[in-house]
């Protein structure tokens, strides 16, 4: 069996496409409506997916690609809310029981969300609950544990996202993706060095929370501090162990921007494309926009757009929630 340690294979990533073709969506690939920007800027609409981010795909084949005889045992997952709505979207659709374990500042829409699909949600301390991402476990939780980043079978599902941005836009120069813990960065990056490895592949942080662009410069993982910010789908305190090997052998760095360019971004987004994105998923567009990727044609992936409707409002007045 291949290690985790190892980029999930191509091979891995198209026969997750198959796994997930009849509940995910295959998202639109649009340019930027920005006259101004220093690059050719194309959008990746994660935000389209059912659940309204692209924790779908990964939730989808761990689930599918396990036992169902331990799928009927009930299935969890550790989830600031999206991927605990992916988890809980195939729960239901598959009839099983599923529990999120979640960071006492998780968003209300995502809890919300949640609540909808019938999960039940525990509430725990953020250390606490990035422990878990480590630990995989939590007393007394039990099933099937699907982890939102270093599980082979998400970041293949993840992996997805690169194989329709290179039917769509096969001559790309670069993709951006948000990174929280490299589930997401990995799964691209897989796809897109085993077909077209000579893009450039950049995860993208939040200056509050980025601790993989000091990993980076150090050449081994390091610890930041970490301010929990609106941004709530990515950033963390410290780069996981377990995926320091790939992302350090995947991405070509980390681009961190300004929680201030973040929520710029996610007006431009709605005003010049009618996108909503939450903060994570505007955060590729913030770098692309200062010009970090570079000028030719840069894919943004904008990985959801679960975002408070008062936090929408006070950032599309010009506010910093």
């Amino acid at each position: 069996m291949t290690s985790n340690a190892e980029p999930v294979t191509i091979d891995e990533i198209r026969a997750a496409r198959e796994r997930i073709a009849d509940a995910i969506v295959r998202t639109p690939l649009v340019r930027f409506n920005y006259e101004d920007a220093p690059a050719e800027i194309y959008l990746k609409l994660e935000n389209l997916q059912p659940i309204g981010s692209f924790k779908l795909r990964g939730a989808g084949n761990a689930m599918l690609s396990a036992p169902r005889e331990q799928l009927a045992q009930g299935v969890w997952t550790a989830s600031a809310g999206n991927m605990a709505q992916g988890v809980a979207w195939y729960a239901r659709r598959l009839g099983v029981p599923c529990t999120v374990v979640a960071p006492d500042h998780a968003p209300e829409t995502k809890l919300a969300a949640l609540a909808r699909l019938g999960a039940n949600v525990i509430k725990t301390p953020f250390d606490s609950w990035f422990r878990i991402l480590s630990t995989h476990e939590f007393p007394g939780v039990h099933g099937v544990f699907v982890h939102p980043v270093s599980d082979r079978a998400v970041m293949a599902g993840n992996g997805t996202i690169g194989l329709e941005i290179l039917e769509d836009l096969p001559d790309v120069d670069a993709v951006i993706t948000p990174y929280g813990g490299g589930g997401l960065s990995s799964g691209v990056a897989s796809a897109l060095r085993a077909l077209r490895p000579e893009t450039k592949l950049y995860a993208c942080e939040v200056s509050t929370a980025a601790p993989l662009a000091p990993s980076f410069a150090a050449g081994s993982p390091q610890e930041v501090e970490y301010t929990a910010t609106f941004v709530d789908g990515m950033g963390g305190p410290r780069v996981l162990a377990d995926m320091w090997p790939l992302v350090s052998k995947l991405l070509d760095g980390s681009l961190v921007v300004e929680l201030d360019e973040i929520g710029s971004a996610i007006r431009l987004l709605a005003e010049r494309n009618r996108v909503i994105a939450e903060g994570a998923g505007a955060s590729p567009v913030a770098a692309a926009l200062a010009g970090k990727a570079g000028s030719g044609k840069v894919v943004c992936v904008v990985s959801g757009g679960n975002l408070d409707t008062a936090k929408l409002i006070t950032i599309l007045q010009g506010g910093v929630p």
